[in-house]
C-alpha cells in the first residue's frame, strides 16, 4: 500500500506523520535523525513526502531523503490554506504533520529538484550577499538622518566601510562558485544586455528551472504570470501573485537595465505606457518577455539573440 509522508520542520526537531495509517512519530532534526527516518520509510512503500518551506531547517532532511523518493516542498501559506480548506483549526506539530501528510495524497505537486552541494553554496553565498547589502541600505538610511551627530557620523561610516568591503568579497566567492555550479549557463546568461553577476547568480542559485519548462511555466514560478479574476459578469484586473520574490527582485531591476539596452523591449515598454499602462504594470509585462526569452535561449542550447525591433 501507497504511503504518503508529512514533515512538520522545527529547528531541533521533525513530526513525521504517515498517512493512511495516521501513525505519529518524532526525530532529532540532525544528521542522525534523518538517518533514523530513512531507515524506517525504508520499510514502507513510499509514494511522496511533503514538508513546508521553513526559513532553511527544512533543507538538510530534504538532501537526504530525495536521493530515494520524491520530495515537495510548499510554501507556508499553501499548506496553511490547505488545513484552513480541510476546516483543520487547531495547531500542534502533530496536527501539521499529519495534514502535511494528507495534502500530499491529494495535491500532485512536482517534486524539488535535487540540490548539488555547489548549487547550495552559491545559494548561501546568494543570501549572505543580499543580507549584507540590506544592512548597508540600512545605515545609509540611518545616515542621513543624524549628520548633526558627528560620533553616529563616524560609526556609521565605518560600518559602511566594513560593509563594502564584505560585499566586494562576497562577489568573488560569488563569481567562483558559479563557475564551479554551471560555468557554461553562466556564460550565456552574462551575454545578454541588462544581466550581470548577481542576476546571473542569482537564476542559476534559485531557479534550476530556468531553461527546463515552457514560458508560462516559468512565468508563474517566479511570479510575473498574471491571473485572472472573472466572476460572472464581472471581468476584474488580472494580478501577478506568488512565485519566487528573490529572483523576482532581481529580475525587477534587470529588466530595467534591459529596457535601456535593448530597443525592442524599450518599444514594447513604450507602447505599452503609450496605451495608457501605468509604469509597474508595463515593467511587470517586459519582465514576463523578457524572461520568456532567456528561458527560450537556454531550452534551445543557443547564445542570445535580441529580438528585433
Amino acid at each position: 500500500m501507497s504511503v504518503f509522508v508529512g514533515i512538520d520542520v522545527a529547528k531541533a526537531t521533525l513530526a513525521v506523520a504517515l498517512r493512511p495509517s495516521g501513525e505519529v512519530f518524532e526525530v532529532a532534526n540532525s544528521p542522525a535523525g534523518h538517518r533514523a527516518l530513512a531507515q524506517r520509510l525504508r520499510k514502507l512503500t513510499v509514494e511522496r513526502v511533503l514538508l513546508e518551506a521553513t526559513g532553511g531547517y527544512e533543507r538538510a532532511v530534504m538532501a537526504a531523503l530525495q536521493a530515494e523518493w520524491p520530495v515537495v516542498r510548499v510554501a507556508p501559506h499553501r499548506a496553511r490554506s490547505f488545513a484552513t480548506a480541510m476546516g483543520r483549526i487547531a495547531k500542534t506539530d502533530p496536527i501539521d504533520a499529519a495534514m502535511l501528510a494528507h495534502m500530499a495524497q491529494v495535491v500532485d505537486t512536482p517534486p524539488a529538484q535535487p540540490e548539488s552541494p555547489q548549487q547550495l553554496r552559491l545559494q548561501s553565498l546568494v543570501q549572505r550577499r543580499h543580507q549584507v547589502v540590506q544592512q548597508r541600505d540600512d545605515e545609509r538610511r540611518r545616515l542621513q538622518q543624524v549628520q548633526d551627530q558627528p560620533l553616529v557620523v563616524a560609526s556609521l561610516k565605518r560600518l559602511l566601510r566594513a560593509q563594502q568591503a564584505e560585499i566586494a568579497l562576497l562577489d568573488k566567492a560569488i563569481a567562483q562558485a558559479v563557475a564551479e555550479a554551471d560555468r557554461q549557463r553562466a556564460d550565456r546568461l552574462l551575454a545578454i544586455p541588462g544581466v550581470g553577476p548577481v542576476t546571473a547568480a542569482t537564476l542559476i542559485a534559485f531557479l534550476p528551472e530556468l531553461g527546463q519548462i515552457e514560458r508560462r511555466q516559468i512565468a508563474a514560478l517566479v511570479g510575473v504570470a498574471p491571473y485572472n479574476a472573472d466572476s460572472g459578469g464581472k471581468t476584474g484586473l488580472r494580478r501577478i501573485r506568488g512565485g519566487r520574490a528573490g529572483i523576482r527582485r532581481v529580475l525587477y531591476m534587470a529588466t530595467w537595465s534591459a529596457i535601456r539596452a535593448q530597443p525592442a523591449l524599450n518599444q514594447r515598454y513604450q507602447a505599452l505606457r503609450a496605451r495608457g499602462k501605468c509604469a509597474k504594470v508595463a515593467l511587470v509585462a517586459c519582465m514576463r518577455s523578457f524572461l520568456g526569452q532567456i528561458n527560450a535561449m537556454l531550452r534551445d542550447g543557443g547564445q542570445w539573440q535580441p529580438t528585433p525591433a
